[in-house]
């Protein structure tokens, strides 16, 4: 059991299923009590009732004041985990722009508005981000979902390099392939770039544990994602000539 989760007030959006049921699950098991949030309510309500959470389902960046009520008065860990997969190019509908950067970036911006006053009163809190290998590099064929995971790990790390002297803690999850219904959307290109290597929700959940335990910020379920990361900063247009060439031999098959 990790004794930094037991008995805490754990809230996890998109919790419906794939990885915010994986970690919900997890932290039910690990002695957390917990708030399964998701847009479906009776995806909500299945699992909260499955692992003796509660359920309170409704938009992520809304839910905050009444999952904090839901558990006594006080949250401990936030998981940040409700995403959209858009996809499409620099030519996608700006409704499509618009509601990634909601819900992929500003929810985060609009939970850590609700949850920081107290916890930078009493010295602690948790805030875990799934963000996506997406954010540390990219995918090709989807430029929203690639260009706004972007902005919620470089939020996850604006609020652990600003806040971790004052005992808030941020966890940004970056894997690639997950299977999930999110990873069946992503069609053509996540079957040539991410199927090959993707893993079950559980292993996500697993490598954040791992992470809470180590007090570690970047968890990275895929661990080759570090290399990939290392010669992107490194070497840029190596790495860039790289995916130009994933980007051809996805074009080549469509």
């Amino acid at each position: 059991m990790v004794e930094a989760v037991q008995d805490a007030g754990v809230v996890v959006t998109g919790a419906g299923g794939g990885i915010g049921a994986a970690l919900a699950r997890r932290f039910a098991a690990e002695g957390a009590r917990v708030v399964v949030n998701d847009l479906d309510a009776a995806k909500a309500e299945a699992v909260a009732e499955e692992i003796g959470a509660i359920a309170v389902p409704g938009d992520a960046s809304t839910i905050v004041a009444e999952a904090r009520d839901a558990l006594g008065g006080t949250i401990d860990v936030y998981c940040a985990n409700a995403g959209l997969p858009s996809a499409g190019s620099e030519s996608a509908d700006e409704k499509v722009w618009a509601l990634a950067w909601d819900v992929n970036v500003m929810a985060h911006v609009r939970a850590a508005q609700e949850l920081l006053p107290a916890w930078l009163e009493r010295g602690s809190g948790r805030f875990v981000s799934t963000v996506s290998a997406a954010g540390l590099l990219t995918m090709i064929g989807a430029a929203p979902y690639s260009v706004t995971k972007h902005g919620a790990y470089a939020f996850a790390e604006w609020l652990s390099l600003t806040y971790r002297h004052r005992g808030v803690k941020v966890h940004a999850i970056c894997p690639q392939g997950v299977r999930t219904d999110m990873l069946d959307a992503t069609g053509s290109a996540g079957d040539l770039v991410l199927q090959p290597t993707a893993i079950e929700p559980e292993a996500v959940a697993d490598a954040l544990f791992a992470g809470i335990e180590e007090d570690r910020f970047l968890i990275l379920p895929h661990p080759e994602v570090a290399g990939y990361y290392q010669v992107r900063a490194a070497e840029p247009d190596r790495w860039l000539t790289n995916m130009n060439h994933i980007q051809q031999k996805w074009e080549a098959t469509r």
